[in-house]
């Protein structure tokens, strides 16, 4: 598994490093604000996509 280049044993890490520096209470909501964010960018970077096909068809 490779997100963003990070593999699996890297991914743990963060994870553990995340969970001691905000606890277990946190990292739900840490988790769906990253989620957000990711899901905005993908959406952002697909408007930009379809905006500059849009241009180089005219």
């Amino acid at each position: 598994m490779n997100i963003f280049g990070i593999g699996l044993p890297e991914m743990a890490v963060i994870m553990v490093v995340a969970l001691l520096v905000f606890g277990p209470k946190k990292l739900p909501e840490i988790g769906r604000s990253m989620g957000k964010a990711i899901r905005g960018f993908k959406m952002l970077l697909k408007s930009f996509k379809m905006n500059l096909k849009k241009k180089h068809h005219n």
